[in-house]
């Protein structure tokens, strides 16, 4: 996880970058390691870290960047960092917002798994800025007077801001991952009981419907009604109303 480590003549600082895969809802984090001294800075990295492509970028425009010293140079970093998160961020919230539009209409089991993906996604968000928050605070302080000069300590604690920034978009992701999840469940549900409900409908007029071809499906000889001429007829007819009747009600009920 990210943390600093203070060895006196150095600082040894690790923080993770973010790389997103939106189209396949995938979350990765690169560790960026920075071991800065009183005249260096290096970064250790087994993946491609954006920040110090962009950072490089910058101080082969502007030789500021690197004049300034290891401590601004430390900070360039950790802004790039941190500023990664927010477009992240961003995109899960409008893929959750996008989901929520079409649960209630679509509660396929496809929306289910998008949705899960997206709140783990938002927790190993959280999971990476919290010690990043805590890393960017230490420097915000000035703990460490002899690497980091006091003019640098302001734009630390702009660093920290934003982490605190990012920290509660991630909530709001997070709350809005469960409010999608439980539309979700709730869609489902109200499928299930439409379901129920039409089954129960369809077994309760076929009830006495059962009843009325048990009694005349037995085997006597002495059923009245046998002999009628259009006792078959009549015995559909009486069904027919009874289901009539039945579904009347129903919808006087206003069950369906």
């Amino acid at each position: 996880p990210p943390k600093v480590d203070d060895y006196g003549d150095y600082l040894f600082v690790i923080v993770h970058d973010v790389l997103y895969d939106e189209e396949r809802l995938r979350l990765a984090t690169g560790e960026l390691n920075l071991y800065i001294g009183a005249n260096y800075v290096v970064s250790v990295h087994r993946t491609p870290i954006r920040a110090v492509d962009e950072v490089r970028r910058r101080a082969e425009a502007h030789a500021l960047v690197l004049d300034r010293g290891p401590g601004f140079l430390a900070h360039a970093l950790m802004d790039v960092v941190v500023d990664d998160f927010h477009p992240v961020v961003e995109q899960i919230d409008d893929r959750i917002a996008a989901i929520e539009e079409v649960v209630l209409e679509q509660p396929e089991r496809e929306v289910l798994e998008q949705v899960l993906r997206l709140k783990r996604n938002a927790q190993r968000l959280k999971r990476s800025i919290l010690p990043q928050r805590d890393v960017v605070n230490r420097f915000a302080r000035g703990e460490y007077p002899k690497l980091v000069p006091p003019d640098a300590l302001m734009y630390f604690r702009d660093v920290y801001d934003h982490t605190v920034r990012v920290e509660e978009m991630i909530e709001s992701v997070r709350d809005l991952a469960d409010g999608a999840l439980n539309t979700y469940l709730s869609s489902v549900n109200n499928r299930i009981n439409e379901v129920m409900k039409t089954l129960a409908i369809v077994t309760v007029i076929f009830l006495p419907l059962t009843l009325i071809s048990g009694i005349y499906g037995t085997n006597f000889h002495n059923l009245p009604e046998l002999d009628l001429h259009y006792g078959y007829f009549g015995m559909l007819a009486a069904m027919a109303v009874i289901a009539a009747a039945l579904l009347a009600w129903f919808r006087w009920r206003r069950w369906f």
